[in-house]
């Protein structure tokens, strides 16, 4: 009887000088590494509506916004990941030019296969961010939208929006109508 096949297991460091000559990104979570899937159409156009509202929004003040190629660190899961937008306002993040720590606001695009484990695992992690205020969760096939904000308490609270409601990002204060939040895409 054969041995079971045996997962390679990758330290931090190890992981990090990998990646950086991968052609595709994979997060990493305690020593696992897991590659990311492409993305459709009307993903990458979401994607794209956030981050361009929230980059002409925040011009000119000390908060940066990133899309799906700049990994956040959570350090108390001893984990990497690629959210799909992310905007922080840290002295500490601006000087890294290749992971940020300290992110105030991050937003993932549901698709099928990722939707459980972003509202899941990934939420859970995210969580143990000091500086994260807002975790977004925009569904492609109902075009609504769950905005989870922390509260003074520490609290997470969830503030849903329906299809077709302006959605509203109080740790950046922004309001994103339905039409500029789903520009251009297609219904499924």
């Amino acid at each position: 009887m054969g041995l079971p096949a045996q997962k390679p297991i990758f330290t931090a460091t190890d992981y990090l000088a990998w990646e950086a000559e991968q052609t595709e990104r994979h997060d990493y979570l305690d020593g696992e590494v897991f590659a990311m899937a492409g993305a459709e159409d009307r993903h990458v156009t979401v994607s794209g509506n956030c981050y361009m509202a929230l980059r002409q929004h925040l011009s000119g003040s000390p908060c940066r916004t990133y899309m799906s190629d700049m990994r956040v660190h959570v350090a108390a899961a001893n984990s990497y990941f690629y959210p799909d937008v992310l905007v922080t306002c840290s002295a500490q993040d601006q000087a890294s030019t290749m992971v940020k720590t300290e992110p105030k606001l991050l937003i993932e695009v549901l698709s099928p296969s990722t939707a459980a484990y972003d509202r899941g695992l990934k939420f859970s992690h995210y969580r143990s961010l000091a500086s994260l205020e807002e975790y977004v969760l925009v569904d492609l096939d109902t075009r609504t939208t769950d905005v989870y904000r922390k509260g003074a308490d520490g609290l997470w609270v969830l503030h849903p929006f329906n299809r077709g409601e302006t959605v509203t990002l109080a740790s950046v204060a922004l309001s994103m109508t339905a039409a500029q939040l789903f520009a251009d895409v297609l219904e499924a």
